[in-house]
């Protein structure tokens, strides 16, 4: 399969995105910084908003989630909005409050399980920790991006010796007993505890006594990489869903002058049911909705006209189709790497499509000279969700769920193809300019 190198530069504009964002916090201020980079001016949530004809702003929720947009050219009420909507955080393991404990002279970890990871992908990797430390300063409390870029944690797998049926059976880690990660020795919990806190304050260049409190991931240090005879396809972690986002930003910054006013909307919390503030079962999307609608002069007519004439693209991956699991999938829905996006369904509304929608975007697919493909999940089989069903039952608004194939979905390690992400960045684009 031939890889072209605008296709391979943006596949590879990705895994930089990802190793550089070990945290949807940190995917945030990836993001806002490509933003800025772009034009675009960050708005906070606590100040009033003023905006000019044809502006760009974006405003960011509790670190983890952002929202950006384009004000179009056209009258909101009849030219309605543009969205893309995907989510910023990915299954793993977080670390405990009163993490560090000692036990037989070494140094571990506890950790909780976020959302659903596949458990058995954490063994035997080079782990460290990124995310958000809270601290006391001179002018008060102030939190901080932190990630150890060394590799500190371990989880080791249980020899074959005392495990034989390993595999026959799989590897099956108690979520309690089997987690908690090795990284040093410690004679007792107070000093596992202290070389914890002396790990966060180095990097912080703070003493450790000024931490107040942190939100910390485990995250693989091994970079992204591409893989294949022709090096057509890509592995690395949180390709669900920072590939989604990466693809919606890509597409949002090169957008110029819309005629519909745009929103991307990257959201935190679908992994563990998007309740919260900032998640797609919060306010954060209506919330800035709103305030773009009093800010321009809409009123509530205008807003619920605007709706009817938007568009929301839910975009989030897709499961490919593994030839080693034939029985997993449901016939004549075998959904193919490298062959373009997924339209998703489900009659029990766990993906937002429906004909109309499903024929739109297909529509689009056509407009970008891009390859679609359709999917549904095996009727024996629990379907996952996404933000779409949540966000087309609070707007009102017609939605489409699609996401790029990719595999090992939820591992710590996961693939999808070069040529996917380009075509879901061409997509998006055409979406943007409709």
């Amino acid at each position: 399969m031939h890889i072209a190198d605008n296709d391979k530069q943006h596949a590879q504009s990705l895994l930089d995105f990802i190793d550089a964002s070990p945290s949807p916090w940190h995917a945030v201020a990836q993001i806002a910084e490509t933003l800025r980079a772009h034009g675009f001016k960050g708005l906070r949530e606590y100040e009033p908003w003023q905006f000019k004809a044809g502006g760009k702003y974006f405003v960011v929720r509790d670190d983890g989630a952002i929202v950006a947009f384009i004000l179009g050219q056209q009258a909101l009420s009849e030219s309605g909005f543009r969205l893309v909507g995907a989510h910023t955080d990915s299954p793993g393991l977080r670390l405990k409050p009163k993490a560090a404990y000692a036990s037989n002279g070494l140094a571990q970890l506890g950790v909780e399980v976020y959302g659903g990871p596949i458990l058995a992908t954490f063994t035997d990797r080079d782990l460290s920790l990124a995310g958000r430390v809270t601290v006391s300063t001179s002018e008060g409390m102030k939190t901080h991006l932190v990630k150890l870029e060394q590799a500190i944690a371990r989880l080791p797998n249980l020899a074959i010796h005392m495990n034989r049926e390993v595999n026959e059976k799989g590897l099956v880690l108690n979520k309690q007993t089997g987690l908690p990660l090795i990284y040093g020795h410690a004679a007792d919990s107070a000093i596992a505890q202290q070389l914890l806190l002396q790990q966060l304050a180095a990097v912080l260049e703070i003493a450790p006594e000024a931490i107040f409190s942190w939100d910390l991931a485990l995250y693989d240090t091994q970079k992204g990489s591409f893989w294949g005879l022709d090096q057509e396809f890509i592995a690395d972690s949180q390709l669900d869903n920072l590939a989604s986002c990466h693809a919606a930003l890509s597409a949002l910054i090169t957008t110029v002058k819309p005629s519909s006013t745009l929103i991307c909307a990257l959201l935190d919390h679908e992994e563990v049911g998007s309740e919260s503030s900032s998640g797609a079962g919060g306010s954060f999307l209506l919330d800035v909705i709103d305030r773009i609608c009093l800010s321009t002069g809409i009123e509530n007519e205008g807003k619920l006209q605007a709706f009817a004439n938007s568009f929301f693209i839910s975009a989030d991956m897709a499961h490919a189709f593994h030839p080693n699991h034939a029985g997993s999938y449901e016939p004549c829905h075998h959904v193919q790497v490298n062959h373009g996006p997924v339209i998703k369904t489900n009659a029990n509304q766990r993906y937002s499509t429906n004909a109309v929608t499903a024929a739109r975007f297909m529509q689009l697919c056509k407009q970008a000279n891009v390859p679609y493909q359709q999917y549904a999940h095996r009727t024996d089989l629990g379907c996952g969700s996404t933000i779409g069903p949540i966000m087309a039952a609070q707007l009102g608004i017609a939605t489409v769920d699609v996401g790029n194939p990719m595999w090992a979905m939820h591992s710590i390690r996961e693939s999808a193809g070069v040529l996917d992400h380009r075509y879901m960045t061409a997509v998006l684009q055409a979406h943007f300019a409709s």
